[in-house]
């Protein structure tokens, strides 16, 4: 389940209150991910932030989250917070079609879930790599990222 967060907030970034996924911003993989899902979100649903923005830094406090950064996807999404496993389902839920299909995978228990997503999110940069700095949009794309 997700925590509350400030609603009026994340209804003035998006101007709809569209689900925000703060993504690492670093990540080959999760840049590669990002642009699976926006290639495939042919509604313009999910808007994104890197989590090294101070946008996801604000956010996220305002959720009442403390702490180091995760170490994976979050999605904020009416008024809740999804983290990790449960996010990245979200996502695919968000896409339709078949892919709607896939977020069924929530119905898998939960600590299966988690250590397969955390298995890849501990190894990302060693198995896929890292960039210096976080990436920019494609010129398509900016209307989708919040800064």
């Amino acid at each position: 389940m997700g925590r509350a967060i400030d609603e009026a907030r994340t209804t003035s970034l998006t101007k709809d209150n569209s689900p925000i996924l703060l993504f690492d911003g670093v990540c080959h993989f999760c840049h590669n991910s990002v642009k699976f899902l926006i290639k495939r979100d042919k509604k313009s649903i999910i808007y994104y932030a890197p989590l090294q923005s101070d946008l996801a830094k604000e956010m996220l406090e305002s959720s009442g989250y403390s702490g180091a950064l995760p170490d994976g996807v979050i999605l904020i999404e009416g008024g809740k917070v999804y983290f990790e496993s449960d996010a990245a389902l979200r996502c695919l839920f968000h896409l339709g079609g078949a892919w709607r299909l896939l977020s069924y995978l929530r119905f898998v228990p939960k600590f299966i879930r988690q250590i397969v997503y955390r298995t890849i999110a501990r190894n990302r940069y060693k198995w896929f790599g890292k960039y210096d700095t976080c990436i920019v949009p494609e010129s398509g794309w900016k209307e989708r990222f919040i800064n």
